[in-house]
């Protein structure tokens, strides 16, 4: 039963990492992507508009890109319960990489407004610290994977081989 549990809170730790390596790698494509829009006006106004809004406001702001995105879950839900499962992982898949990004974009430029909200700021920190306790609980595993990946890299594979073959050998002929 320990087993499980850890087995389990492993498993958090792993999806909310990957939440959050999204969020990081996303947020910098967004903005390239919002770099390359020919509507530079229009981005400064949003930005402008953001700051004259008070920070409750903002947080209406900040949710928006999900509200809208919620239609295209329900058509990847529609898909699902049509049996049309490789449409609807990429409807899924498209929508979550779509709302984080967007949002990582939102985020960025209202953070500073969502942070001066008590209740916020208060989320903001355990998220923070609940990111610190997903890197630490992970943080063992990654080392063993990156020591067993050295350990068969291209230029030790023969030396990892001749091991592996040793301690076979040593096997067969204990029994």
């Amino acid at each position: 039963m320990r087993r499980l549990v850890r087995s389990f809170w492993i498993l958090l730790a792993i999806i909310f990492l990957l939440e959050a390596w999204l969020w990081d790698h996303l947020q910098p494509l967004i903005g390239w992507i919002v770099e390359r829009i020919p509507l530079k006006a229009i981005k400064r106004k949003f930005a402008a508009w953001i700051n004259d809004l008070p920070p409750e406001a903002t947080v209406i702001v900040f949710f928006v890109p999900l509200v809208l995105l919620f239609p295209l879950k329900l058509v990847g839900m529609w898909m699902i319960a049509r049996g049309d499962w490789l449409g609807a992982t990429g409807v899924l898949i498209l929508a979550k990489l779509l709302g984080l990004g967007i949002t990582a974009f939102v985020f960025d430029v209202t953070r500073d407004k969502l942070l001066l909200i008590a209740w916020f700021r208060s989320i903001y920190d355990h998220v923070m610290a609940w990111r610190d306790w997903a890197n630490a609980t992970i943080e063992p595993i990654k080392r063993r994977i990156r020591r067993w990946v050295r350990m068969f890299a291209p230029r030790r594979a023969s030396r990892a081989v001749k091991l592996l073959l040793r301690i076979r050998r040593r096997a067969h002929a204990a029994s």
